[in-house]
Formats: C-alpha cells, structure tokens, sequence
C-alpha cells in the first residue's frame, strides 16, 4: 500500500470513528449539562467549596468565579513547582526557576501547556500529577463551561444567569473528562505506554552507551493531555516518545482523543438550543475547514518542495519512522486545529508551506473544531458575526436563532477576534525589534521570523506546541508569551461570558420571510468564507514575511 492511500485510509478511519460518537458522547454531554440532579460526591464537593449548586449566575458572578478559580491556581501550580524539592517523588528535582514557574502555572491553567522546560529532567512525579495533571482537566472543563454558557444565552428567554460555573466545572471534571480518560489509560497502557512511579534507570543503548531515563505515571497524563486538547508532554519530544506514543495504531487513538469532543460538543449544541439542525451546521463548518487543512499538510509534507525532500519523496527529516509523514501531518494539523499543542514530530522541520499550514490552523481562531469548548464557542462568535454581515446585504436586523444581534453584541463578537492578533502580531514585533531577543533564533531571515511568529501564535491562541529552534526559556520570553496566554485565554472568555449574559436576557424574535436560514449549506459556505476572509487574512503580511518567502525562495 502506497504512502498516499495508507494517509487516506487513516484519515478515513478518523472520520468514521469520531462520527460514531458523535450523537452519543453529544447527547451525553448535553444531558450532564442540562441535568438538575447531583450526584452523592458532587454534593460534597459544593459543600466544600461554600457554593450553592442551585444558584444561578449572572454572567458577571460566572465570570469573576471563573477569573477566581484560575487565579488560585496559577497560585497553586507555581507554588508546587517553586517548593517540588521538599515534596515526595520529587527524584531529587531542583526547585523550577521562578520565571519558568511562572509560565508553566499560566500555561497550564489556559490550557495552554507551552513548555520552556523538558519534563523528564526539570519536573518530580508529584508536581506532575498533583500540579500539572490537573490543570489538564480543570483548564479543559473550564472551556466546556463557557461554551455552555453561551450555548444558555441563545437558548434562554428573558433570563439575566447563564448557570453556575462551579456546578459546570464539576460536572464536566467528573461526568464527560474523567470516565473517558480512565478507560483510555487503561487502553494506552495496554498499547504500551509507561504507567509508574519509579525514577531514573539506567539502560544500556543500541550503540553501547548507557543512558538515564525516567519513568512515571506517563499513560494517565498522556490521554487527558490529548482528550482536554492540553498538549503538554510528560517528556521533552512529547508524543513522539515511544513512551508517550508507542505505535501508529495509538498514534490513532490520541489523534481521535484530540477530536472527540470539539467535534461532538457540536451535537450538545444543538440538543441545548431544540434546534439539531443547528448543531449539524456548525458541525459541517468545522468539517470542511478541518478536512482542508488536513488534506492541505499532507500534500504539502509528502510532496516536498525542496531537493533533498523531493530526493528522498517525502519530508521525512524530524518525523518518526514508526508513524511516517502522512500520519505526522495528519497528527500536526490536527494538534494545531484544536488547542492541543502535542507534537509527534518536528513542525520546525516541516517543508516551509507544510509548517505554514500548522500557523494558519492556529491563526484561524482554532475553530475547526479548535479546543475543548473554546472552539465552539469561538464558532459561534463567528456564526454572530456572518449573521451581521449578511444582514447589512439585505438591510435587516440580524438574527440568529431567534436573538438580535444589536450593536452590543456585534462590538462584544468583534473585539472577540481582536485580541489574539494583537497580541500576536505586537509580541513578534517587540521579539525581532531587539537584537538581544532575535540571538534566541536559531536560524535568520523568513525561517528565523517564522519560528518566532510561530511562538506567539500558540501562546496567544492557547496552543502550546512549538515550532523549536527558538529558546524561550529565558526571563524575556517565558513571561512574555506567559502574559500572551493569560490575556489570549481570559480576555476572549469575559468577551463570550458578556455575549451569552446580553443573548440571555434577550426574548426570542419569530422568523419571518427575511431570516437568514442558519442551517442550510448557503450559511455553512458563508460562514467558512468569512472564517478565512476575516479571521486568516488578517495574518496575511506576517506568513508572506515568513514561510511564504521562504517557501517560494
């Protein structure tokens, strides 16, 4: 079987699985979602933490208890790392630099999980577990809340709350991430990923030398990492370890857990708002977005557009052999869709349009079908905004599922999409406008600019991998791209939490002959078209200035 139709096969199966469990993992986050019971070790957790499960929240309150909770957390997560050598299993672990701490809590409680660090040698088991393992199923549960908040705001009536945050958090942790991530544990460790607590061992290499590696509780941080689209890697070449990622058919596995529930929170959507129909429409705007992209790296990475790749007759250099290029394409366009941020293979060593590609996933908003939560909602703020557009073609107030879309919530989408290219294209300025910064690059001209366009594209839009050949753990850029994430995870969030609490308190307006029909393929391809138009050509110049010059050099 040829490369090509082994990649087609693979990327086929993904489709078929992941619309398997589409209608069932979808109803089943919307009944959690929706559920007015609590179970027995929910009641307790309430009870700890003072809050009233029965009490709604204005989008104000849900928001200040949302800004709450993550704050303690970077709080905590920091501490952990800055105390991790008077902790048990910390293997003998150095406290983490205070500036390196510091990124690391932000990246994580943002689920961003940017690493200036290599975990094998820099973080003990505990603060992986207790520190950083949790953040990868609060963060992921923390996304899953807003986007059913804003789902609330289009499906309520003359409502001014929008939920309860903690009741959301909680139910998201223990209900949808936790089940999914014990069985997947079990299936990765049966695949035969690390699942320990032991230290570091000594083993003797192929060539004779000996080498210390570290073991850990590797499988059960390995699935939450892909399924909460966290990314963060128990070791330094994250899922291209064979620790981490041990044969292609688990290289299928995390690439599935990346997707599943991005693209089934689609049918949660629907459930929620009456209307499936609806759910379909975004779901298909996801599709064709993704799909695109995909087929895009792959042409791209098994062409390859220089001598050497085209010798060869792939872009094999920084991929590993037991997954080979298709699957690593498919693998980088999908970690770089969502919010994920795992790498099995070397972006940095992608042929130039192969890693342009990996830039524009995250440029496009990761809405296709972007991080867990984070891409719906950012989706809908998209389907907000065609909505707008069409109705000044046609001279009508715009309406989508029965909500006006006024000057409040038109300014609210708007400024949503303003904040990540400032914060990208101001970050990469300040970055090159120094000499003292432009040393961290290992390379200069087009690929140099690139590798820093890259670093400040996955931090502000919460990605997390990276492009390498840059070294960021530095004071500079650790709390740089640390204040890239803070701003480009909570900033967006408020923006949503304030369009869901003006939708809510909104009454339903009946459709009539000039409704724009927001169900049907005409929305779907306006709704691509103004995802590329509006959001990726905003990006335009600074991808000509890097990997298309270079490209076309």
């Amino acid at each position: 079987m040829s490369t090509t139709v082994a990649g087609m096969v693979f990327i086929a199966s993904l489709i078929i699985a992941l619309a398997l469990v589409h209608v069932p993992l979808g109803d089943h986050m919307a009944r959690v979602y929706s559920s007015t019971k609590d179970t027995r070790l929910e009641r307790v957790i309430y009870r700890l933490l003072g809050v009233r499960p029965d009490a709604e929240q204005t989008w104000g309150v849900y928001a200040r208890a949302l800004l709450a909770f993550s704050a303690v957390s970077i709080l905590v997560v920091y501490g952990i790392q800055r105390l991790q050598d008077r902790l048990p299993l910390s293997l003998g672990m150095e406290p983490v630099t205070g500036h390196i701490a510091w990124n690391t809590a932000v990246s994580f409680v943002t689920n961003t999980n940017w690493q200036s660090y290599s975990g094998e040698s820099t973080m003990g088991h505990l603060t992986q577990m207790a520190a950083l393992a949790v953040q990868n199923f609060v963060s992921a549960a923390v996304g899953m809340a807003v986007a059913v908040a804003l789902v609330r705001g289009f499906a309520r009536r003359r409502s001014d709350t929008i939920g309860n945050f903690w009741v959301d958090l909680v139910r998201g942790t223990l209900r949808v991430l936790l089940p999914i991530a014990f069985a997947g544990a079990l299936v990765l460790v049966a695949g035969g990923l690390v699942q320990n607590l032991s230290g570091l061992r000594e083993v003797t290499t192929l060539t004779g030398g000996v080498q210390s590696i570290t073991g850990g509780p590797v499988a059960s941080q390995e699935v939450i990492k892909e399924l909460g689209t966290n990314g963060g890697g128990f070791y330094n070449v994250n899922s291209a370890h064979p620790f981490e990622n041990a044969a292609a058919w688990t290289n299928w596995l995390e690439i599935f857990l990346i997707l599943v529930i991005p693209f089934s929170l689609t049918r949660t959507f629907g459930r929620l708002v009456g209307q499936v129909r609806q759910g379909y429409a975004i779901l298909a705007v996801m599709g064709v977005l993704a799909l695109a992209s995909v087929v895009l790296t792959n042409v791209f990475e098994l062409s390859g557009g220089a001598t050497v790749p085209q010798a060869a007759g792939a872009a094999m250099e920084g991929k590993e052999v037991r997954f080979g290029v298709s699957n690593s394409a498919t693998f980088g366009a999908s970690t770089t869709l969502t919010s994920t941020g795992a790498v099995n293979s070397f972006h940095d060593s992608y042929t130039p349009f192969g890693g342009m590609m990996t830039m524009v996933n995250m440029m496009l908003g990761e809405v296709a079908p972007g991080g867990v939560g984070a891409g719906l909602y950012g989706m809908l703020v998209l389907a907000v905004i065609t909505v707008f557009v069409a109705g000044l073609m046609v001279g009508r107030t715009p309406e989508y599922l029965g909500k006006k879309i006024r000057a409040r919530e038109i300014k609210l989408a708007s400024l949503y999409f303003l904040v990540t290219p400032i914060l990208v294209l101001v970050g990469t300025a300040f970055a090159m406008g120094s000499a003292e910064r432009r040393a961290s690059m290992l390379n200069t001209g087009p690929h140099g600019l690139s590798e820093v366009l890259y670093a400040f594209t996955s931090a502000s839009n919460n990605n997390g991998s990276a492009f390498a050949g840059l070294t960021v753990n530095t004071p500079w850029y650790d709390v740089a791209l640390g204040l890239c994430m803070a701003f480009g995870r909570f900033l967006p969030i408020i923006l949503v939490l304030a369009l869901a609490g003006s939708l809510a308190a909104q009454s339903p307006v009946p459709e009539g002959a000039g409704t724009l029909p927001t169900h049907r393929p005409q929305f779907v391809g306006m709704v691509v078209g103004v995802t590329v138009i509006l959001v990726a050509l905003t990006f335009l110049p600074a991808l000509a200035l890097g990997p298309i010059a270079e490209g076309l050099s």
